[in-house]
């Protein structure tokens, strides 16, 4: 068995409403309580480092399912959405929903254009992302999937 280990630092600048830095391979950025939270806003916040794991763990499943099945793809975009709630002060991530676009080359076939409709759901079954988070945050997906014109 393979194991990877990934690293982050942070350093924090103050309580609640200052704002800090998180360094992790390829990403630098500064970090804060978003505003909606009453916080400054400052670069990223953890609610949005969290969809963005779940979005890019699962376009590039996605992707990657798709190439495997040499479904040509023209184009694939994706809007993740990320629903907190908050209760008696008490903060829940509660959902995430996927929309992926796919667009597919005009000459795929009727067959692979239900195999991809498929995969927009098989890719949030399987990505790691995903299942780290099921049974805590309910995952969905909402595809639109299209035929180049």
């Amino acid at each position: 068995m393979a194991e990877h280990e990934f690293r982050l630092t942070a350093d924090w600048n103050g309580g609640r409403n200052a704002d800090g830095r998180i360094s992790a391979g390829n990403l630098e950025t500064q970090i804060s309580i978003p505003q909606e939270m009453g916080g400054p806003g400052v670069g990223t916040n953890p609610d949005e480092m969290l969809i963005g794991a779940a979005a890019t763990c699962y376009i590039i499943t996605l992707a990657a399912m798709l190439e495997r099945r040499r479904i040509p793809v023209k184009k694939l975009s994706l809007e993740s959405i990320g629903v907190v709630s908050e209760n008696k002060g008490r903060l829940r991530f509660e959902s995430i929903t996927h929309k992926p676009r796919l667009t597919l080359g005009a000459a795929v076939t009727e067959e692979q254009l239900e195999e991809a409709r498929a995969l927009t759901e098989t890719a949030e079954q399987t990505c790691m992302i995903s299942n780290a988070l099921r049974g805590n945050v309910a995952l969905s997906v909402a595809a639109q999937v299209d035929m180049e014109e």
